[in-house]
Formats: structure tokens, sequence, C-alpha cells
């Protein structure tokens, strides 16, 4: 354990020059403990990964069940296997009745990737169009529909034939035409800060793909699974999309991805080519049995009803003259500061008083505050105070 952060550095490739490299010896519930010994209240939850927090018991258990029975058998789609089959049919039902079919994927990325195929698949066509600050991962058709240049321009040439609207913009809606496939948004706008659809935006979009034959993808990869006080954050908005993307807090906090469609969607990947979209671990039983006690624990218990309730603390927790606005939904919370220096020193000192905060990728002004939905009020007002007494100090 003393090299550990030595080790970090030398041999795990980094994704940024300087990363937090906190030694993690253990994690459980809304508290993550150094190597040190130090606690640390997690309001990060693995950027929304972790929604029953950390070593919640129902994941532990189903996932320990599970590998006593077995793990990796088959390449996915070839073996019947309970778990991964239980989680889709229940999952299913908790979906729109135009979803009625669901492929399991390793990440969210990878679950974007097969979305954009079926659209293509479906419409014959090739145009795709997301949206400006947008993020949908950092593989290869994932990024092509990231709507930051400056994040991309080091891998061009990517996928041809991308467009990109703004997001709330509904004079940009006359871009969807019917040369396109399909239009991808996040439900909610993650790295821009946490951007809600406002006006009916989302209806308006789908109403559009409706008028020229293009298909809806919803991103339900960050807001998906409780986190907006809703299972899937499209239901706070009226709006039905043709194919929806999952991942993140699916898994309780084990790596995983999905999207859903319809049966007649669906099927196109099974022939002309087989093999549409393949993939070896997606589906893995004891990733899905991880996915089916979240779903449970999930439906069944009252953390998601409780989330609009927590929203509302952390929204009178954390009114400080320094906090131009809160923007988000839920516990998918974003605080809007004066500037990024601002922002920084918030995450790094409150760090130091045992408290982990994380920022947003596009808008650097925001500091992200996404906890397990599990956490407590009395957490709640623990990690707030550290906030303003940050606040206070700077």
């Amino acid at each position: 354990m003393d090299n550990l952060k030595e080790d970090f550095l030398k041999f795990q490739a980094m994704t940024t020059l300087n990363p937090l490299n906190l030694a993690v010896k253990k994690a459980k519930g809304v508290y993550i403990t150094s190597t040190n010994g130090k606690k640390y209240l997690d309001f990060v939850a693995g950027i929304s990964a972790c929604s029953l927090g950390h070593l919640h018991p129902k994941v532990v258990s189903a996932v320990r069940k599970q590998t006593r029975k077995y793990m990796h058998v088959m390449v996915y789609g070839e073996f019947a296997q309970e778990p991964a089959v239980n989680f889709c049919k229940e999952l299913i039902s908790l979906l729109p009745e135009n979803q009625q079919s669901v492929y399991l994927t390793n990440s969210g990325t990878e679950a974007i990737e097969g979305a954009l195929k079926l659209a293509k698949k479906a419409t014959g066509r090739s145009e795709l169009i997301g949206a400006l600050n947008s993020y949908h991962g950092s593989t290869q058709g994932s990024l092509s529909l990231l709507g930051s240049e400056s994040q991309k321009k080091a891998y061009r040439p990517l996928l041809p034939g991308i467009s990109f609207i703004r997001f709330n913009a509904f004079e940009d809606l006359n871009k969807i035409t019917f040369k396109t496939a399909a239009v991808i948004l996040e439900t909610i706008q993650g790295g821009a800060g946490f951007i809600l659809p406002i006006k009916n935006y989302l209806i308006k979009v789908k109403e559009r793909c409706e008028q020229v034959g293009a298909l809806l993808i919803l991103d339900e990869i960050q807001p998906g699974f409780g986190r907006t006080g809703r299972f899937f954050g499209f239901e706070h908005y009226s709006v039905i999309p043709d194919i929806v993307v999952m991942g993140k807090g699916m898994g309780g906090g084990l790596p995983v991805g999905a999207f859903s469609a319809s049966n007649s969607l669906m099927k196109l990947i099974k022939e002309k080519p087989k093999l549409g979209h393949i993939t070896t671990f997606g589906g893995n039983p004891v990733i899905a049995a991880a996915c089916l006690a979240t779903l449970r624990e999930l439906r069944d218990s009252k953390i998601v009803s409780e989330v609009a309730k927590k929203e509302a603390l952390f929204r009178n927790e954390l009114k400080h003259e320094k906090i131009k606005e809160i923007r988000g939904k839920g516990l998918m919370l974003a605080l809007i500061l004066e500037d990024s220096e601002t922002a920084n020193q918030i995450i790094l000192k409150s760090i130091d008083k045992g408290l982990l905060l994380f920022w947003l990728l596009w808008e650097k002004n925001a500091v992200r505050i996404s906890p397990p939905l599990t956490i407590k009020e009395k957490e709640i007002y623990k990690g707030c105070k550290i906030i303003r007494e940050v606040l206070d100090s700077l």
C-alpha cells in the first residue's frame, strides 16, 4: 500500500496530467476511505454510477450468489442466462410500451455505438445529428457525436455525415431532414452543466423526427435509474424515444451499458448481416445479477421517490452569495460559480475537509454534486456545511 500512489502514476495510463490520486482502501455506503485511514463523504458516486452507494448489501449478495453458479460462459446472445434474461424482462416493464427488447453491453459508450448502428440500419440513412456541448462517450462513433470540437480534433477523421443542433434551440429543428437517420440527445445535458430541456423541447424534437422519418435516441446513461427522481429522466418530459441508451447507475457500481428499442427495430441486427452488433462480455451474468439487484432495490424501495426531497434539501442548504445558480434535477446537480478558479478551489479544498466533489466536462464554472441516491439527510447537511465553509474562506 505504501507505494500505491507512485505505482498508480507509473504503471497505469493516465487521462489527465494531474489526477486526484486518492489512494482507496475501502468504500462503503456514502464514504470512501483512503489508505491513510481518512474517510471522505462521497458526493460524486463514481460519476453517478454508484446509485445505491458503495458495497450495497443486496448488490454484493447477488454478485456472490451468482459467482457460485457460473460466470462467463458464452458470447452475448447465444446462451440463455437467468440473470440477464430476468434483468431485461424487468427492465422492459419499466420502459414505455414501444421499448420491447434490450441489448446489454459492457459500457454506456458501447451502447451508444449499438444504438447509432441500429438507427442507420433501420432508416437506410447515414446522417446523424447531435447537440453542441454534448457527451456520449469516447469511442469513435460516440466521439463523432460529441459536441466539443476541442476534445475530438486530434482524432479526426471521425464518422462522416454528422451535424449538430443547439440544445433547446427550437429554430435548429429544421436541420432534421429526410436525410437524417437519428437525432441523439442527452435527456439532460451532463457535461454542458446539467442543462434541462425547456418548453417541451424534447417533444418538439420527437415530432420533427416523426415528420421526416428519423429516430430519436435519448441518452439516459446519467439521468437514468432514479437519479432525477423518476426511473428515467425522460419521464419528466412526456416524450417517448425510439431508442433508449442506458449505463452508469444501472450496474450498482459495476461496468455495464444497454440500449433498448422495439422488437421490430431490434430484430434488424440479427440478419443482413447477422451479428450486426456483437460483444463477448455484454450480458455477463455477474454484472447482470448486480443490475437486477439494483433495479429491484430502486423499484421496490422509497429511494427514487425520496430524491426530490433530497434535491430540495441540497438547494436550501447551498444558498450562498458565491453560488450563482444550481442547475440540474434530482441528485444530478451542478453548482455554477463566478469563474473556473472558484470551482477548482471548492473541489480541492473540500477534499482536504473530507468531501469529494468533481468537475463537469465543458462547463468549467461548475461543481458536480451527484451523490449515491441512498444518501441520508444528515450526510447532506454535513457535506453542504463543508461547501459553505469553503465558500466563506475564498
